[in-house]
């Protein structure tokens, strides 16, 4: 019977493509082999069983790449129509098939010695940095003759490929004689052919599960620097195609920039202040719903949706004029906690989303802190797992750790009120000092509420502010539970939100307010207090105000500034919309393009950027400061810099 099946089976074009596929991911595998064992002097104090782990994570980015690789052929031998057994069509498929592999062969194999150039996988910026080369064939040639090994490994790869190729035939499939079901039958398995190749590119079938970037690497490694090892090159090059490479800026020599900008924090003079140090990213709270943050703004008919977030604005500090540097979940995560802000794109889904970096809970752990993260999503969700292995965070808490599906919401996790107790009943069995952040998800579409709340929620013209009011409940929920245990008086409480939403009010609909957030910084003692409309403030400041306030005693490097000690005509902000930096200095927004100004605004009386300044004098001064800026990014990005001078 198995014989007969086997025989059944054999050249059969189904059985066929999947074998053929399956010897490329051998390929893929013995590449990685090569790539460790090559460059082995970089990759210190991985077990054998953190290798192992390492090539199991590695193959779900394989499956994504070598289905990208493979789908016109995977399409080719799928279609649903009898001429894909004609020896001629198979003739041509098998050339495809070698063609578009060997290409990711050689990405592949060409990156095992440049790794030591560059210390990352090669991604689609490679093409940018060498267009201008006018001797790139004497350079191609070049690197052929000096890593000849490598090319005879990629010619001995390329005759496996062929010859394993042509023992896999294809000559016989299901026999049906009636056409109608023949094609039917056909049809139905070209569409499965195409869910699978949905679901293996993106990472993942379910709906919450976003396709698979270069950082989620960073949820199979104990060090972001090993994050190579579990990606492959045509992964790193397709997934970075729509991205935008930054370029090196030369606005200034290194002097100069240092003298005008510099990202480096110098140790604080005074005894750190072992507190605990709990963060809140709500998910699309915009300022604009916050009734205690509007209090001072004329808007006619104003209602907020935050009556428990409004009497704790009233014994915390906030900032009037605080700024989210990016427009995306996967935006707000990277800048509240390590102080780098979303530029031309989301950092976690750049070419450097697995340098190395410093972050909040990182450097709180050399102090010995406990450190934790808490998101309600399915575990993989945003790829925050990932994100919170590079920033060196200790536990991670999902869905998956929360363990009840009674409390799901039957679309993105676990409603807010439930997992923010489960957030302070397990701080509450943390060793103090902790560092525990979490993020909402509620607010969040498809703008769902439990089943209780329903008709007792106050309602808006946009179906978010019901969520928002949930939200602020599970707040109050919260501090009601939180306040009772014994590590609350000991704690700074920051609250901020991932990114703005949807504007209601004209006012808030500009380029200006569509990245207003809330910053609160709460002290249960009342040591901190107040109403600031003077500082600008923004997500990446969160991190080096944190630090400061806590006289953290090391030296450290933060995009941002520490809102506690700089001076209001030094206070800066800045994000990225419509091709342009928006950069905040004192009262005036510039738009800058990397090349050319495009806007000066005195944007506290010209939300909407009506009136260009013709003010030479102001420009130069903004301008010197966001070139600084963008320089010190952009360099010590490609650079790999983040954590040192």
């Amino acid at each position: 019977m198995q014989h007969r099946l086997v025989t059944y089976l054999h050249g059969n074009i189904f059985v066929a493509l999947v074998l053929r596929l399956l010897l490329v991911f051998v390929l893929f595998s013995i590449c990685r082999l090569a790539y460790y064992w090559y460059n082995i002097e970089f990759f210190t104090g991985i077990s054998g069983n953190q290798l192992l782990y390492i090539f199991l994570g590695g193959l779900r980015f394989d499956t994504s790449a070598i289905l990208y690789v493979n789908i016109l052929f995977i399409l080719g031998n799928a279609i649903p129509f009898k001429f894909r057994l004609l020896p001629s069509y198979q003739r041509m498929l098998f050339w495809i098939f070698m063609l578009t592999n060997s290409i990711a062969l050689i990405a592949n194999i060409a990156d095992i010695p440049y790794y030591s150039f560059t210390f990352r996988r090669t991604s689609w910026d490679v093409f940018a940095q060498f267009s201008h080369e006018e001797n790139l064939l004497s350079l191609t040639i070049q690197f052929l003759v000096d890593y000849w090994y490598a090319v005879l490994f990629f010619v001995a790869l390329l005759f496996l490929l062929a010859y394993w190729y042509k023992k896999v035939p294809v000559y016989r499939e299901v026999k049906i004689n009636n056409s109608y079901l023949y094609y039917t039958a056909n049809f139905l398995a070209f569409l499965f052919v195409v869910a699978l190749f949905i679901g293996g590119v993106r990472g993942g079938f379910r709906h919450s599960t976003r396709p698979i970037t270069l950082s989620n690497a960073s949820a199979f490694v104990e060090k972001p620097e090993h994050t190579v090892l579990v990606l492959n090159t045509p992964f790193s090059i397709i997934r970075t195609t729509d991205q935008k490479g930054l370029d090196k800026k030369n606005y200034f020599s290194e002097a100069q920039l240092e003298a005008i900008y510099s990202p480096y924090f110098l140790p604080k003079v005074g005894t750190f202040q072992a507190k605990n140090v709990v963060v809140f990213i709500l998910e699309s709270f915009s300022k604009e719903y916050i009734g205690g943050l509007n209090q001072h703004n004329d808007i006619p008919d104003y209602t907020g949706y935050t009556p428990f977030l409004d009497s704790l604005i009233n014994e915390s500090l906030v900032f009037e004029e605080a700024f989210a540097n990016g427009k995306k979940s996967i935006d707000g995560l990277p800048a509240v906690l390590s102080g780098i802000p979303a530029m031309q794109s989301p950092y976690i889904l750049t070419s450097y989303a697995y340098n190395t970096i410093v972050s909040l809970p990182g450097l709180l752990r050399e102090k010995g802190y406990y450190t934790a993260f808490f998101h309600g999503a399915q575990n993989g969700s945003m790829g925050f797992d990932a994100y919170a292995k590079t920033a060196k965070i200790e536990a991670y808490y999902g869905k998956k750790e929360y363990g009840n599906n009674g409390d799901y919401d039957g679309m993105w996790g676990i409603w807010d009120e439930p997992f923010f107790q489960f957030f302070a009943k397990k701080m509450n069995g943390f060793k103090q000092p902790f560092c525990a952040t979490v993020f909402s998800i509620s607010s969040h579409h498809p703008f769902k509420v439990p089943l209780a709340y329903e008709g007792k929620l106050k309602e808006g013209p946009h179906p978010i502010h019901r969520c928002v009011h949930y939200a602020d409940i599970a707040l109050r929920r919260f501090f009601e539970q939180a306040s009772r245990m014994p590590w609350f008086n000991n704690t700074l409480f920051v609250i901020t939100a991932d990114h703005a939403f949807s504007p209601h009010y004209e006012a808030y609909k500009n380029s200006v307010d569509k990245f207003s957030v809330p910053l609160i910084f709460y002290t249960p003692d009342g040591s901190m207090k107040g109403y600031n409309d003077s500082i600008l403030a923004q997500q990446i400041d969160i991190m080096p105000t944190v630090l400061g306030y806590l006289q953290y005693d090391k030296p450290f490097l933060s995009f941002g500034k520490d809102l506690f000690s700089v001076e209001k005509e030094a206070a800066y902000a800045v994000n990225f919309m419509h091709d342009n930096y928006q950069f905040f200095v004192d009262d005036y927004l510039l738009l800058y393009d990397g090349k050319k100004v495009n806007g000066l605004y005195a944007y506290k009386n010209d939300r909407s950027l009506q009136k260009n300044i013709d003010d030479e004098v102001v420009k130069q001064k903004v301008l010197k400061k966001a070139q600084a800026f963008i320089q010190q990014y952009n360099n010590r990005m490609i650079d790999n810099r983040l954590t040192e001078k």
